[in-house]
């Protein structure tokens, strides 16, 4: 049954612009797990920042288009519990007033899953061939664990990672800072929130800070750095999960 399962990788814009390695990285991962994946070439963004910005006709539009290009898959998965949370939890709002389209994207909303979500719960994969040699600690990224219910999948596929051992963080689940537009909008509040996380992840003594949003991970990485930090990784999950975490853990 697996292996007829079609599935549509919305890879993200910011994974397209800054970190491609990610969505490569997710793609192996739903091959391993036995699906045949799609990645539409002409895919964009969900529409989250215009939406977040109150102008509803710009994400409206890029919605329409997610919806025709990932409609026909079984289902729906993103490297990003952000933009999963959007299409999910907010393409209805933003449809409320489309009755026409509503129920396609109703439809849409149901089969729409953050990776590591997918891999636990529907793919139901019990087994990783990574190994990473050193200590992690997880950073639970707002969106995916409000609201797609992102927490425990994350750290059981990272408990399959050989030589991996995970080490909990004080306040594993406060904001990093990044928020999206948050942190152009307030970033005096936005650095404060970066430096308590960088501090809570080092304190754990961990190799590398692993999360499942690049949003987030570009925040703390580049806080990490500006502090003075060099050595301590910042990885997504997906990367850690595949094997494919650049230098040596």
């Amino acid at each position: 049954m697996l292996h007829t399962m079609r599935v549509g990788l919305f890879v993200t814009c910011l994974v397209d612009l800054m970190r491609p390695s990610i969505g490569f990285a997710a793609l192996k991962l739903l091959e391993n797990a036995g699906c045949e994946v799609i990645v539409p070439k002409m895919q964009t963004c969900c529409g989250q920042p215009g939406y977040n910005s109150g102008d509803r006709k710009s994400a409206l539009a890029l919605a329409r288009k997610v919806l025709a290009e990932f409609e026909a898959c079984d289902y729906v998965v993103a490297p990003s519990g952000s933009c999963a949370g959007m299409i999910r939890t907010h393409y209805p709002d933003l449809f409320s007033d489309q009755p026409q389209e509503l129920e396609r994207v109703k439809r849409l909303c149901e089969k729409t899953y953050e990776l590591t979500d997918f891999l636990v719960n529907v793919a139901k994969l019990e087994r990783i061939s990574a190994s990473f040699d050193g200590t992690v600690t997880y950073h639970d990224s707002c969106a995916g664990l409000r609201e797609m219910g992102v927490k425990i999948q994350p750290r059981a596929l990272l408990a399959m990672v050989a030589g991996l051992s995970l080490k909990e963080m004080n306040e594993t689940e406060t904001c990093c800072g990044f928020g999206g537009t948050f942190s152009i909008k307030f970033g005096d509040i936005s650095a404060r929130l970066a430096d308590n996380k960088c501090e809570n992840a080092l304190a754990t003594g961990a190799d590398a800070i692993v999360l499942g949003d690049l949003g987030c991970m570009l925040n703390i990485e580049g806080r990490l750095r500006r502090r003075g930090d060099t050595k301590t990784k910042v990885l997504h999950v997906a990367e850690v999960l595949a094997g494919e975490e650049g230098d040596e853990g």
